[in-house]
Order: structure tokens, then C-alpha cells, then sequence
């Protein structure tokens, strides 16, 4: 004589043999939209920190933020990776000759004179001969809104 199966039993079953690698999965995704940040480098601006094609690795909850950390935020649409070089506050002197567009806190005869605004950052390239960063852009300040993660390391 057969016995029924108890349709419970095969549900029971169904959802603990389950339950485990859906909730790592689902962990898993959650830390990657809200913890971690896993993002390519495909350019030599960040030569020699960065190299090209590599992999990075960053956190999207952090503190306050330094000069020289390096970040991935949004600009025009695009993401990129830079070092901060100016902070809230500061004032940047910008030689635009195009043999030298060097930045530095004090330039003599400097072409210009910014003020990096509250909420904002100004960044660089390490490799600034293949970087287009905001020495380049019409609007040279990255707002703190638009800051995705800093970086913390890159294989």
C-alpha cells in the first residue's frame, strides 16, 4: 500500500535546502549596491597608484574625506577614478600653458586662481599628462553628492 506524500514536507524541504544560498545571494547583492564598490580602470590616468585595466575596489560609506584619497564619482555620465586635491575651501592656483598645467597650492603667475566651493572637490589624475580631470572641465568641482566610493585598493 502507498502512502501519500504530505505536500508540507516537500515545501519544508524545498525552502531549507534553499533558504541558505538565496539569503547569501541576496547579502551578497546588498553589499555590493550599498557597501562595496567594484569597479575597472581602463585608462593610464592613475599610472603609477592605479595601473590600466585594473580591477578596484572601494567602500561607498566613508568619512569625512582628505586630500589625496581617491575616489569613483559620476562626471558627465561616465565614472572616474581620481586623487582629491583640493578641499572645501581651498584655494587652487592652475597654470593653463599646455606644456605645464600643473596645480599646486601657491603658483606664481598662475593663470588661475579657483576657490574650491563648500561640498566640492577638486581632482586629479596621479599621471597628468594622460588624465582629463578638473583642470580640463568646465565645471572644475566634483560635488560631495556625486562621489560614489573612495578606493581602497587595486589589484
Amino acid at each position: 500500500m502507498k502512502t501519500k506524500k504530505d505536500p508540507r514536507n516537500r515545501i519544508r524541504r524545498l525552502i531549507k535546502n534553499w533558504a541558505v544560498p538565496v539569503g547569501c545571494g541576496l547579502l551578497f547583492l546588498f553589499l555590493l549596491k550599498f557597501v562595496f564598490f567594484v569597479g575597472y580602470v581602463p585608462t593610464a590616468s592613475m599610472e603609477p597608484a592605479i595601473k590600466e585595466g585594473s580591477i578596484i575596489i572601494g567602500v561607498r560609506i566613508y568619512g569625512e574625506l582628505e586630500r589625496g584619497d581617491v575616489i569613483v564619482f559620476e562626471h558627465e555620465g561616465r565614472l572616474l577614478v581620481k586623487r582629491i586635491a583640493g578641499l572645501p575651501g581651498d584655494i587652487v592656483y592652475i597654470d593653463e600653458d599646455p606644456a605645464n598645467k600643473s596645480v599646486s597650492a601657491e603658483l606664481p603667475g598662475a593663470a588661475l586662481m579657483l576657490t574650491v566651493p563648500d561640498d566640492c572637490y577638486f581632482v586629479l589624475g596621479d599621471n597628468t599628462d594622460a588624465s582629463t580631470d578638473s583642470r580640463c572641465w568646465e565645471e572644475p568641482f566634483i560635488t560631495l553628492e556625486r562621489i560614489l566610493a573612495i578606493v581602497l585598493t587595486a589589484d
